[in-house]
Parts: structure tokens; sequence; C-alpha cells
């Protein structure tokens, strides 16, 4: 039997090995997964606490003075603390089990949005009922239906696999559950949540090999769709209407009243910004500064560096969403591949529509930017996401190393 004497290096003995016992230096997890993530959010509540200083000030806001100018930093940290702790807990939570769970998460989520309409649990604010008072606190359902959207449509995709290509059995129940979804959220309402919704399922069934021509015939009827909630909404009408010709004297006092001065915001900053802390545009001009539009303060304050800075961590968030989905799909985890490429989905899209509402590409909607913007639900949301995303990443990364879950 050969026999290997150990050699000395310096002072330490040091043993050959041969390569099935050398260790694997794969990490455990996505480590630059997380400081990006972690980066994103720690801008944000510095972003926000920039866009919020001078809120107390408004008659809006005289209940938050008592805060004075820390209400809403202290909030979003608070918001980041409890998101990074759920966030931790979701990643403990293995893949198989959120399949499980997937259809009966869905099903607690449709009653969570019928509750939002009941008068007495739902809350109004700025005309829309989105939130739901839980004691303590409020939640705002159609948040956590984008990630439960996710969960369910890969789900579904997965256990209906052989019919894809059949309109009665593989396309239509899962148009039925998100049409029934869309009629609660227009009743909310909130058309932007129903489009990204829209978006994440339609991706993941394309994703998961539906019919390409029932994919676009049903592409031109949810245009028809958007098109006509549109042409019948007399408010959206006149807010499309003014996003096509925002500088009309009538449009920049009225319905493009936010678009004009994001774009004057975006103007304003140029190439460098004008500095941390310096935006005019947050001084009671440009409504919702700290949510909807507080890409248009880092455009101010940071200039086109600042803003190119952020696209780039969220595409590289994209990107890495959909390299975690094509290494599972590769190792036969197919649900947790298209779940891994849906959350690529919704946070791109969400993304997407959120800048390019503050840059005028698209019409003025609400619509937060993910991890960065004020508000508990939507950033608690956003990391129980990227979370499920670090799970399939590190149980891609077991299963390569031979390991079992």
């Amino acid at each position: 039997m050969a026999f290997q004497m150990p050699f000395r290096f310096g002072q330490k003995a040091v043993t050959p090995i041969d390569g099935r016992a050398r260790q694997s230096k794969m990490m455990e997890y996505d480590q630059p997964l997380v400081w990006v993530t972690i980066i994103l959010m720690l801008f944000g509540m510095v972003m926000v606490y920039s866009a919020s200083i001078s809120l107390p000030d408004s008659p809006r806001f005289a209940n938050y003075v008592r805060w004075q100018n820390t209400y809403f930093l202290q909030r979003q940290a608070m918001f980041v603390v409890v998101s990074l702790i759920v966030g931790m807990f979701v990643f403990r939570t293995r893949i198989a089990t959120l399949q499980r769970w997937a259809p009966y998460l869905f099903i607690g989520t449709l009653v969570l949005l019928v509750m939002v309409l009941i008068p007495g649990l739902g809350s109004v604010v700025n005309g829309s009922r989105r939130w739901l008072s839980l004691l303590v606190i409020k939640i705002q359902p159609s948040e956590l239906m984008k990630v439960v959207a996710v969960l369910y449509a890969a789900d579904y995709t997965v256990r209906k696999q052989e019919y894809m290509h059949k309109l009665t059995k593989g396309f239509l129940p899962m148009a039925a559950a998100v049409g029934f979804v869309g009629l609660l959220l227009l009743l909310e309402p909130d058309l932007g949540a129903f489009g990204v919704i829209v978006c994440i399922t339609m991706g993941i069934l394309f994703l998961g090999g539906i019919n390409a021509v029932w994919f676009g015939g049903i592409g031109l009827m949810l245009v028809a769709i958007f098109g006509s909630i549109i042409a019948l909404s007399k408010f959206r009408r006149e807010r499309y209407f003014a996003y096509l010709n925002p500088w009309d004297e009538n449009n920049a006092m009225n319905k493009a009243y936010q678009l004009t001065h994001s774009l004057i915001a975006f103007g304003r900053g140029e190439l460098f910004g004008v500095g941390l802390g310096g935006s005019v545009e947050k001084l009671h001009y440009l409504p919702e500064a700290h949510t909807d539009f507080l890409m248009a303060v880092i455009g101010e304050e940071l200039g086109l560096v600042g803003v190119l800075v952020v696209i780039a961590l969220f595409y590289w968030i994209v990107k890495r969403a959909f390299d975690i989905g094509r290494q599972a799909i590769a190792i036969d985890q197919t649900f947790a591949g298209l779940t891994a490429k849906g959350i690529g989905i919704w946070i791109g899209v969400q993304t997407f529509i959120n800048m390019g509402v503050n840059l005028g590409l698209l019409p003025t909607k609400g619509l937060t930017l993910p991890l960065m913007s004020y508000g508990g639900t939507g950033v608690v949301i956003n990391c129980i996401g990227l979370a499920i995303l670090l799970r399939i990443d590190y149980e891609n990364r077991v299963l390569m190393r031979g390991g079992r879950l």
C-alpha cells in the first residue's frame, strides 16, 4: 500500500490529499447577491430620509411632527431590520415546502384581497382601498400577491406541464385565477400591481412552454383589455393624454403635475447631481417623492451617475435571478428554476415601470421602486422574494456537490 510522508512547509506539516477528498471551495450561499440587496436597501433608506426631510412641514403630515424630520427614516430603518429578519426565516424554508404550500398561499392571499374591500377592515388612502388593518400594523395584500403569484404560477406550470399546449386544460384555469385577482385589484383600484402580476404569470407560462400561438393571441388580448380599462376610466384617460403632452399649461398644473416636476428634477441633476440633500423638488413640489418618485430625487441629487449605478445594481439582480433559474432547471429542479426566473421578472418589470414613470417613458402610475422606496409591506415582500432566490441558489449548490436536501 502506497504511503506518503507529510512534508513541512515552514513549521506546519501538510499531507497531500487526492481530488476526491479535496473540499469544495464553493460558497454555501450567494454573498454578492446578499450584499447588493443590502446596499440597495441602505441606499434607499438614505434617499428616503433625504426625500422626506421636509414632509413634517406639510399640513398633510402634521401628525408626524413629533418625530421631527427623522420620522420616515426611523420607520424605514425599522422596515429594513424586520425585512432582514423575515428574510432569514424564509431562507430556512425548503423550496419543496413552498411548492407544496403554493396553492394554499394563493387562496389565502385571495381572501386577504377580498378583506381589503370590506369597509372597516380595508383602509382608504388617497382614494384607494389597498391596505388591511391588522391590530398595530397595516399590510398591502397586493404586494404579497406578487410573490405568491410567482410561486403559484411556477407550481401550476410544473403540475400542468403535459397540458401546456392546450387551451382548456393548460391556459384557461390559470387565466381564470389571474382574472379574478385582477378584478379584486381593479376594485381597490391598483392597476399597477395587476400589470406586474400579469407580467409575472405570463412570463412564467412562456418559460414553461405554453403554446406560442396562444401566447401571442393572449398578449394581444391583454393589450386590448388594458387599453379598454384606460379608455373607459375618465381619470386614467385624462392621465394618459396628459402624459402624451405633459408641458401643456393645463396638463402641467393638473394630471401631469408629478411628471413635469419629476422631469425638472432629472434636468436639475445633470451629470453628477446637485449634491446629497440638495434637492429642491422634494420641498413640497414633487408629490410622493419618498415613495413612487424616489428615483427623481436620486436623479436630482446624484445626477446621471447615481441613476446609472442604481440601474446597474437592479440589472445585476435580475440577471443573477435568471442565472440561478437556468442552473436549477439544468439539474432538474424545474419549480425552483421557474420560481427564480419569476422573481427576476417581478423585480425587473416593477423596476422598469417605476423608472419609466419617473423618466416620462410610461404614463404616471403609482408603483414603488423595489427595496428602496418607503413602505413596510413592499420592502418586506421584496426581501422574501430575494430570500427565496437565495434558497434556490443554496439548494443548487448542495445538489451540485452531490449532497441531499
